[in-house]
C-alpha cells in the first residue's frame, strides 16, 4: 500500500542508530505517523525539522503497518524564525498539540488548511499570536467542540461579549456576567470581531487561557493527556 500527499512536519524522534518516527500532517490523510530510514543523517535534519512543509510518499505491506516514509522538502519554516524566539515557541507549540490533539490516520482538511495559514503567519504578520489563538479555535471546531461565541448565552445580545462560560463554551456579556466574572473565562475582543491596530499583549494572553482550557478538557483530558510542555512554554515565552 502507498500514497503521497502534502504534509507538515509534527515531530521526528530518533528510532534506532539511523532512522526516525516522523509524525506528520497531511493534507488527505491526516496525522500520520512513518519511519524515515536515515532520517539521522545531516541531509534528512534540515528537511524533518518540525512546520517544514514536505511531500511524504508513505510505503507499507499493510494498511495498518507503521510504514516507511520518504520526504522532500517542499519549503522550510523554522529555519526563517530562529532569530525569533516567541514566534518559534509559537511553531513548536502548535506542532505539538496538533500531534497530542488530532486522531491519528483520520483526515482534518480544515486543521492542515488552518496550519498553513498560521505558519504564514508566523512569517510574515505582525498579529501572528492572534492567528495561533484563531487556529486553536478552529481546532476545536474542527474536532467537534467548537465554542459558540456569537451571542450571550443569557440574554442573546451580540453586543458586549466578555466571558465564556467553562461549563457550556457559550459567550455572556459583561453585564450578565459580571456577578460571576470569578468562575467565567476572559473572552478577548479579537475573538469577536473587535478589531484595532494594537492588541494588547494581555488580550491574547487571556486568548490562550481560553483556548488552552477547551483543548485540554474536551480533547486530550478523555485520553489522561495534558497540554505539551511546548505549549506551556510558548505561554511563558510569550508573557515574558
Amino acid at each position: 500500500m502507498q500514497w503521497t500527499d502534502d504534509a507538515i512536519i509534527l515531530s521526528a524522534r530518533k528510532h534506532g542508530e539511523t532512522s526516525v518516527i516522523v509524525q506528520a500532517l497531511t493534507h488527505e490523510h491526516g496525522r500520520h505517523a512513518g519511519l524515515v530510514r536515515g532520517g539521522v543523517g545531516r541531509g534528512s535534519r534540515g528537511v524533518l525539522q518540525p512546520g517544514n512543509e514536505v511531500q511524504a510518499a508513505w510505503r507499507a505491506r499493510l494498511p495498518d503497518h507503521l510504514g516507511s516514509y520518504t520526504m522532500e522538502l517542499k519549503r522550510a519554516r523554522a529555519a526563517h524564525l530562529l532569530a525569533d524566539p516567541a514566534r518559534l515557541a509559537a511553531l513548536s507549540s502548535a506542532c505539538a498539540v496538533a500531534e497530542a490533539a488530532l486522531p491519528e490516520r483520520q483526515a482534518h482538511i480544515a486543521a492542515y488548511d488552518g496550519f498553513l495559514v498560521l505558519l504564514e503567519a508566523l512569517e510574515d504578520s505582525d498579529h501572528w499570536a492572534e492567528v495561533y489563538v484563531s487556529w486553536e479555535l478552529g481546532l476545536l471546531r474542527e474536532l467537534g467542540f467548537g465554542l459558540d461565541l456569537s451571542a450571550c448565552a443569557q440574554t442573546g445580545e451580540t453586543e458586549g461579549l466578555a466571558f465564556v462560560s467553562p461549563r457550556t463554551g457559550r459567550a455572556v456579556t459583561a453585564e450578565a456576567g459580571e456577578p460571576y466574572r470569578e468562575r467565567l473565562l476572559a473572552l478577548p475582543g479579537f475573538l469577536v470581531g473587535k478589531t484595532d491596530t494594537s492588541i494588547p499583549r494581555s488580550d491574547v494572553a487571556d486568548g490562550l487561557a481560553l483556548t488552552g482550557f477547551f483543548v485540554e478538557r474536551h480533547v486530550l483530558a478523555p485520553h489522561n493527556l495534558k497540554l505539551p510542555p511546548a505549549r506551556t512554554r510558548f505561554v511563558e515565552k510569550f508573557a515574558q
